[in-house]
């Protein structure tokens, strides 16, 4: 489904990062991934990967970083290929009620979520629009899609995702370069192991599957939107929720 294609991930050693990476690379894309604080984990799913005779490149890089994200576009085209395929999954998150709201705290999920995900497209992007054909996939949340009980900075963060989406689905068609976000809901790994337990009873109760999602299931979806076989999905932001 993906033979030929080059894709980038960030966040690559969290869980469903690692989801997106296994997945991506077993539909046959060449895959390299970013992580910022998780190099043990980016160790051993190098291995694991290598192991089963498949190639796959990691970067440290904090994405807020744009000098080093430029940098590493460069690199990665040099040493690996041209990127096709992007996927912006690096993020961060704090449980905390509004009224607890720090300014550093609001500036740190803002600044891995929304600047982030920024300076990386910036980065990757100018490759696609040389080359006129790309795919950017933003992993955003049901958090920034609903009226839910979550943090206000995430989901405000969240929210911010799907406008970036629609805005750069519509400025970068024009290049043959498709833009999309993915939303999960409630997951059994990830940020969602935060929740509180009460707060995940109450998810189960309303969702119309009555249980959380596996990364797995995010990143069947993120390969599918990666693949030609998605070619005329565009703009949209598509929630992995289990029915909320």
């Amino acid at each position: 489904m993906l033979k030929d294609k080059v894709a980038f991930i960030t966040g690559g050693s969290g869980a469903v990062g690692r989801s997106i990476v296994k997945t991506l690379a077993r539909e046959g894309a060449r895959v390299a991934y970013s992580y910022k604080s998780g190099s043990e984990t980016a160790k051993q799913l190098d291995e694991e990967l290598t192991a089963s005779g498949i190639d796959v490149r990691s970067y440290h890089l904090d994405v807020v970083n744009g000098k080093a994200c430029s940098e590493l576009a460069q690199r990665i085209e040099e040493e690996f290929g041209l990127v096709n395929i992007l996927v912006n999954n690096a993020g961060v998150a704090q449980v905390m009620p509004f009224a607890m709201i720090e300014e550093k705290d609001w500036d740190l999920i803002m600044d891995v979520n929304v600047k982030g995900m920024f300076l990386v497209t910036k980065a990757f992007a100018r490759g696609m629009i040389r080359r006129k054909v790309g795919n950017i996939i933003n992993i955003g949340s049901l958090a920034g899609m609903r009226m839910l009980e979550v943090p206000v900075h995430y989901a405000a963060a969240k929210s911010a995702v799907v406008g970036f989406t629609l805005a750069l689905a519509r400025e970068l068609g024009r290049y043959n370069i498709r833009v999309n976000t993915v939303a999960p809901g409630m997951l059994t790994e990830g940020v969602s192991v935060n929740i509180p337990s009460k707060q995940q009873e109450e998810y189960k109760d309303y969702c119309a599957l009555s249980r959380a999602g596996r990364p797995e299931e995010v990143a069947e979806l993120v390969a599918f939107l990666a693949s030609d076989r998605s070619s005329y999905i565009n703009a949209q932001s598509i929630l992995v929720d289990g029915g909320i």
